[in-house]
């Protein structure tokens, strides 16, 4: 069975969020979850510390950072008071406004052929080592046509290894403009948000997208591919970053 663990993200001691979440990659977790909800840059985290602590008997998890001095404006603006489950990334969002804002447009990125986001999907599987054990948790992985794929990062909760890939990403110093962001789960309004957060021009699901993260991402200029199976995937938003006819273009 996969590890359900409260992670707490404290900084400057003030709580902003509690996520209920696959205890692995964590700092990874901590870095992409400040950067894609608009808290800190990578930067702006002076320290971090992985505290683990029990409540009641049940292991719980503190993600402690402190910050620069003068990078405390985000999270003073945008500070969370709920608890967020397993399948929500916008829990505790305070502002309908600030729930649907519109996101910032990714670059232009790269062309790729149809072999090429059906190499990107297929090879998540062999790296998605705690869903070959558990057959109970997502993925979000990175593709390039460089160097293939990884890193790819698990979790519970779909949006959450999302954020695990993209502190990966802004840990390792590399452009998620060079590639594929692929996901083995559905994509809602949020994974799409976090997506243009990092600058993703591409997203492949194995799973369908609901209708308003296909009008987030067109508003974001993200190609977003989806139902990407063993016999083909459809383009749902900006075709033109798609090389080929062996799709079907639902745009």
């Amino acid at each position: 069975m996969p590890e359900e663990t409260a992670v707490a993200f404290t900084y400057d001691t003030a709580t902003y969020a509690v996520m209920m979440a696959t205890p692995s990659d964590l700092e990874d977790f901590a870095y992409g979850l400040s950067f894609t909800e608009g808290v800190a840059q990578p930067d702006a985290i002076k320290q971090l510390e992985v505290v683990e602590d029990t409540v009641d008997g049940i292991p719980a998890i503190e993600l402690r950072m402190w910050l620069h001095a003068d990078a405390g404006t985000g999270f003073a603006e945008r500070r969370r008071s709920h608890v967020g489950p397993t399948g929500c990334g916008l829990c505790g969002i305070e502002s309908l406004t600030e729930a649907l804002k519109a996101p910032p447009r990714v670059g232009k990125g790269r062309i790729y052929s149809f072999e090429q986001i059906m190499q990107a999907v297929e090879a998540m599987s062999p790296h998605q080592t705690l869903n070959h054990e558990t057959r109970a948790v997502h993925a979000a992985g990175f593709w390039s046509a460089q160097d293939g794929i990884g890193p790819v990062r698990e979790d519970v909760g779909r949006h959450n290894a999302l954020d695990k890939l993209a502190g990966a990403l802004l840990r390792q110093g590399r452009d998620a403009a060079d590639g594929i962001v692929v996901l083995t789960s559905r994509v809602s309004v949020e994974m799409v948000q976090k997506a243009a957060a990092i600058g993703a021009p591409v997203i492949a699901a194995v799973s369908a997208p609901t209708a308003l993260a296909i009008r987030m991402a067109e508003a974001a200029g993200i190609t977003l591919i989806a139902i990407a199976r063993k016999d083909g995937f459809e383009v749902f938003t900006h075709r033109d970053r798609v090389q080929g006819e062996r799709t079907s273009d639902v745009a």
